[in-house]
């Protein structure tokens, strides 16, 4: 990581604004600077003019003797002229250049319209601007050269440099400071909201970051972090009574192998009693070993979804499985079991513990000498699984807690103390994992039905 990226937000904003207007005021600087070069030029260039047409003027009115070379309106060190003949020959010139030629003898000779040149004249400071005009007159062809120094106009520039580094440099400082201050205020929310974040703690974890008035970026952050607390906090208290839930389950059934135990060590036992204490121990091992089950699936769905393979199957063919394995648990419960005639690509894997799931859960609900129906179709493509019972049904309570991890079984008369396990929990994330989905409801002729889909394939 560069040292840059570490720097605080405000001063890289600060650094990346004022390097940007920096630019800016050095590329409109630059502009002026050249634009008031060119019009300096254009100005000297002008004034060359003007000489050079009052020396023609002369020379073609008046013998050449007559002409004045001197300067009358401009000091005479900033501008002079000179006369030459058709051989370039200077005939007449500015004292102040008398002992050099503005133009080369080539360059003179062969002069055919008005140019412009730069030279370096000895005794002038600074490049010398020449206009050399070819003139006609009656006695003979002539060339009139006239010539300014720019050393005014270097100095003007210079001046007009060191007013643009001082202004521009005065005007990034006052613009970074501002730039500072706007993102100082703007940020100060953020920074208050990061204070208030540090200070929630998971023992503290009710507290929301105050929100900040207005519709902005600021204010919309605010308001999106305190719903992820809110979906923290929910998710931390749901894994909490999960937690909680989970330790009373696995607690209840080791309680009960423990004092089975125990009295069948406390002396010797009979034969009737052992057996009796082993069954118990043996009834509360396959809870145990359910419940485990349970929790290694939903520990093992990431996000809702498990690993799912699908494979194809005979829906008959998984519904007469179902009944090898449920049939001996039902006791005095009449279970049936039908299908339609139907392939389906689905996990046998999962399919096989949520049908068990909602079996058991229908027979631990209805009384001895009640209906446990399961009935298994494929209508349009999806696999519907349908558990119907004669039990005492569901509560007014939603019925859509029932599939949350060790929720109450929701039924208008329990069997059994204690919440309903995880058995509904796993469906649903079975199904869920299939996509599909899960729903509980009570029969218009009594009982409950727990429906079940699945997407094939």
């Amino acid at each position: 990581m560069s040292g840059r990226t570490r720097l605080p937000i405000r001063q890289r904003l600060t650094i990346t604004f004022a390097a940007a207007m920096a630019a800016v005021i050095a590329g409109l600087g630059v502009f002026v600077y050249v634009r008031t070069g060119a019009d300096l030029l254009d100005t000297v260039d002008a004034g060359l003019r003007s000489r050079a047409e009052l020396l023609v003027a002369d020379l073609q009115h008046h013998d050449r003797a007559r002409v004045n070379v001197e300067p009358t309106l401009i000091e005479s060190d900033e501008v002079f002229a000179q006369i030459a003949d058709a051989s370039g020959r200077t005939i007449q010139s500015s004292s102040r250049i008398s002992r050099w030629r503005l133009l080369p003898l080539p360059v003179v000779q062969s002069l055919h319209a008005p140019a412009l040149y730069d030279q370096k004249i000895p005794g002038i400071d600074d490049m010398t601007r020449v206009l050399a005009v070819p003139v006609n007159t009656p006695r003979g062809r002539f060339v009139v050269l006239a010539g300014a120094s720019l050393q005014d106009r270097r100095d003007e520039l210079l001046a007009l440099g060191w007013t643009l580094a001082i202004a521009g440099s005065a005007a990034l400082l006052l613009i970074a400071g501002g730039v500072w201050l706007a993102l100082a205020g703007a940020l100060r929310p953020v920074e208050r909201m990061r204070r208030q974040a540090a200070a929630i703690s998971a023992t503290d974890a009710h507290r929301r970051l105050r929100s900040v008035d207005g519709n902005d970026e600021i204010s919309m952050l605010g308001a999106t972090l305190n719903e992820m607390l809110d979906r923290i906090e929910e998710s931390v208290e749901r894994e909490r009574r999960f937690v909680d839930r989970a330790s009373h389950e696995l607690r209840t059934p080791l309680a009960i192998q423990r004092m089975e135990l125990d009295v069948a060590l406390a002396g010797p036992p009979a034969v009737d009693e052992l057996r009796a204490a082993l069954h118990s121990v043996s009834q509360e091992n396959a809870h145990l070993a359910r419940l485990t089950q349970d929790l290694l699936v939903l520990s093992r769905a990431r996000g809702g979804a498990l690993p799912v393979r699908r494979v194809e199957a005979s829906l008959p063919e998984l519904m007469a499985d179902a009944r090898r394995r449920n049939s001996p648990r039902a006791g005095d419960v009449h279970l049936t079991f039908t299908a339609a005639e139907a392939q389906v690509r689905i996990d046998p894997v999962w399919f096989r513990q949520a049908v068990d799931n909602l079996v058991a859960n229908a027979i631990r609900h209805t009384p001895a000498g009640g209906r446990v129906d399961v009935a298994a179709s494929r209508p349009n493509g999806t696999i519907l699984l349908v558990v119907d019972d004669t039990g005492p049904g569901f509560t007014a309570a939603p019925v859509s807690a029932l599939f949350e991890p060790f929720a109450s079984a929701g039924r208008k008369q329990e069997k059994e103390e204690g919440s309903g396990g995880l058995g509904l929990a796993v469906v649903r994330t079975i199904a869920e994992a299939h996509g599909g989905r899960v729903w509980a409801e009570n029969r218009p002729q009594g009982g409950a039905r727990v429906s079940m889909t699945m997407a094939d394939g």
